[in-house]
């Protein structure tokens, strides 16, 4: 083993400088007296030594040595970074770190506005994707959670049609409908203040307009009603002592006709053919009174209602379909004061009524509506002329204007509707 010279500074061990083997050492020397020494190793500095001591120290500081043997300088690993060592320092640019580090930034960020900019874009064309789960905006029930304030007066414009995007089904039967915040049911025909009227007293007036709503309720939400039973109860409220009206009525459902359609106060379905989607129907409207004069009180109820149907007997896919039919009534009813006419207390007069039906078949006179169904071909006549929004009560039931409306006493008008 040959012995490296003695260190210049008293305080340096020997060899702590550079550490070579006999073999390399004798390589060094056979090369410099081949060469007449112009390759000889050069012993370091002392100067340089001491750098070198003090480099290896903090690079090793808190390291084991492995067997006790140091770490030879040409096989050195670069050291793993220490809290102590800025970064950059004897380590590499750490600038090359950081731009791999901002590339893979840059790269999720990119990635994340791709897929916002997507959503964004279906949530466009697609807004149900997100309102079907936001709470305020459809329920399985089918109830509305923010009804509307109750109509007291016309409205002053017509509402949106209904959003073709959304189909309807039993689980949310009102989807994309303007009736979907519509009051449920009986809950829907709020009545007014009662005031003594007509020679009634006020308490007379809130009975005349509670048998109303009662009639209402039993004639067009009935469930039993609705699926093709007789409305009896709707019939038993009417006045005996009217004998004409009755008997007109029940002959309009005994045999029904163009004519004599119990379709015009009454609202059904046939049984074989549909049923309700569900318990709920929607109902927008109003009630108002007046004196009619001469000790009587006229109820006037001007309310549309809207049907869920699905087919009869469907058990899911493609018959499991709603469609929904809108039926828009005005109905008079007068109560007079017994006292000065021949009527029975507790009973209604039945004066007039009107309607329209949209979402039913043209020229079927059965007694029943038959709602046309989403990719379905309508059996009755075809409609025809400018589209009808159904759910529009600004504006007073239309009159006839059909060209084949004064053709004859057989004639219908058949028009179409922006969707219901």
């Amino acid at each position: 083993m040959t012995t490296v010279p003695p260190p210049e500074h008293p305080d340096e061990e020997p060899g702590e400088g550079l550490s070579i083997t006999d073999d390399q050492w004798e390589a060094f020397q056979r090369d410099a007296a081949d060469e007449g020494g112009r390759n000889a190793p050069k012993e370091p500095s002392a100067r340089a030594r001491m750098v070198t001591r003090r480099l290896r120290e903090q690079d090793t500081a808190g390291e084991p040595a492995a067997g006790g043997a140091r770490r030879r300088w040409w096989r050195r690993r670069p050291p793993e970074p220490q809290p102590w060592t800025p970064p950059g320092w004897r380590t590499g640019p750490a600038w090359q770190e950081m731009n791999g580090t901002r590339a893979r930034r840059r790269r999720a960020v990119s990635v994340v506005a791709v897929l916002a900019a997507v959503a964004v874009a279906v949530v466009a064309v697609r807004p149900s994707l997100v309102t079907d789960h936001v709470p305020g905006f459809d329920t399985a029930s089918g109830a509305s959670p923010s009804p509307l304030p109750p109509e007291t007066a016309r409205p002053s414009a017509s509402p949106a049609g209904a959003d073709s995007f959304k189909i309807p089904n039993r689980a949310h039967p009102f989807r994309g409908s303007p009736a979907l915040n519509w009051a449920d049911g009986a809950d829907a025909v709020v009545l007014p203040p009662a005031k003594a009227t007509a020679g009634l007293s006020k308490d007379d007036v809130a009975r005349a307009l509670r048998r109303v709503k009662t009639f209402l309720v039993a004639a067009e939400l009935d469930p039993d009603v609705l699926r093709g039973a007789q409305p009896d109860k709707a019939l038993s409220l009417l006045d005996p002592k009217d004998p004409s009206r009755l008997s007109e009525l029940r002959r309009y459902l005994r045999d029904p006709a163009r004519h004599s359609d119990p379709l015009s106060v009454f609202s059904r379905f046939d049984p074989h053919e549909v049923v309700p989607a569900g318990d709920v129907v929607k109902v927008r409207g109003r009630m108002t009174f007046a004196d009619a004069g001469q000790g009587q009180l006229r109820v006037r109820a001007d309310y549309s209602f809207v049907y869920p149907l699905v087919k009869a007997g469907a058990d899911g896919g493609d018959d499991d379909v709603v469609a929904r039919t809108v039926v828009r009534r005005v109905l008079t009813f007068s109560v007079a004061d017994p006292h000065r006419w021949q009527v029975t207390p507790g009973k209604l007069w039945l004066e007039d009524w009107d309607a329209e039906f949209y979402n039913d078949e043209c020229g079927v006179d059965d007694g029943y509506l038959h709602p046309a169904f989403p990719y379905g071909r309508p059996s009755g006549t075809q409609p025809s002329g400018e589209p009808v929004n159904p759910y529009d009560r600004s504006q007073p039931l239309r009159e006839s204007s059909a060209p084949e409306a004064s053709a004859g006493p057989d004639t219908v008008e058949c028009g179409t509707t922006t969707g219901t």
